[in-house]
């Protein structure tokens, strides 16, 4: 099953990806929660019965709705770096030993087609094409049961504000500037995915291509991933995973290829879609204060 966050009239609320349109099945069942994570956490009838409401609810093309990012306020938004030799290889780097985790900023959430504000602060932006999956509450996973735990499945551009980045070794502010995590287009369940780790990924800036891997290729997979989190601490519901990036990133580029006012990135996972987001300068705001 897809699952979307959309809006259509001014409301906001999940519906069923069914083909080229989405079942608005909180019309059709006022009670189902109408929101991505509430209705994953409620009792495991929910998620049947939105499946089954979505047979007989009204349909709505996805050309009529905007489609928002799949979960709009993340808990954690996680992500892990050097997770693909190639990538590796480009930076330099030695393989890690262990997974190097690091965290975005919740605010960072953006819509699968929205757009990227372009810094004013740095031109050194760059795209990083990723596997990212959602999970419920869970604490002490073991690898082999981390399949039990994960909700679903989306695509993640991972924007990096590369110099930004590298003035921290924790990494969170070159990767936390708001728009700088854009998700979706939907939630694929596990049931529709089949094995997460074999999966083709592709990134595209104005229709070229910059990275094409497959998630086999990850030093550490999404199992593994849950586990080493979950020992630490509580993985809250709605959480966001991002998986790592491939080779192919701008600033391995020589000359670096940053991405700049008026591009487009579009990045495809099999059997979940795309993403497509077109870079925009960041608005000229005044100072917004509490």
């Amino acid at each position: 099953m897809k699952i979307a966050t959309f809006t259509h009239q001014g409301s906001t609320r999940v519906g069923v990806v069914i083909g080229q349109q989405v079942a608005d099945i909180c019309t059709v069942a006022p009670d189902l929660p109408r929101e991505l994570v509430a209705l994953l956490t409620a009792r495991p009838s929910a998620l049947e019965r939105a499946a089954k409401t979505a047979q007989n609810a009204p349909m709505f093309g996805l050309s009529q709705v905007k489609l928002e990012a799949p979960v709009l306020h993340p808990p954690e938004f996680l992500a892990i770096g050097l997770n693909y030799a190639d990538h590796v290889a480009e930076t330099g780097r030695d393989k890690p030993q262990f997974p190097i985790f690091f965290n975005k900023q919740s605010s960072c959430v953006n819509g699968p087609y929205d757009p990227i504000h372009m810094p004013r602060v740095s031109t050194a932006l760059d795209y990083e094409g990723e596997l990212g999956f959602v999970i419920g509450r869970c604490r002490h996973v073991p690898r082999d049961r981390a399949h039990e735990v994960i909700a679903g499945y989306f695509i993640v551009n991972d924007v990096s504000v590369r110099d930004w980045q590298r003035r921290a070794a924790t990494m969170t502010l070159g990767k936390s500037f708001d728009t700088h995590g854009p998700t979706g287009p939907w939630l694929v369940t596990p049931d529709e995915i089949g094995d997460p780790h074999n999966l083709d990924l592709r990134t595209l800036v104005n229709g070229e291509e910059r990275q094409h891997s497959n998630t086999r290729l990850l030093f550490f997979n999404c199992f593994e991933q849950v586990e080493t989190l979950s020992t630490v601490f509580t993985l809250q519901p709605g959480t966001i995973i991002s998986t790592g990036t491939p080779a192919g990133v701008a600033a391995a580029m020589k000359p670096p290829k940053w991405l700049k006012a008026g591009d487009t990135v579009r990045i495809e996972i099999e059997r979940i879609g795309f993403i497509e987001n077109r870079i925009v300068e960041e608005p000229a705001e005044t100072a917004r204060l509490a």
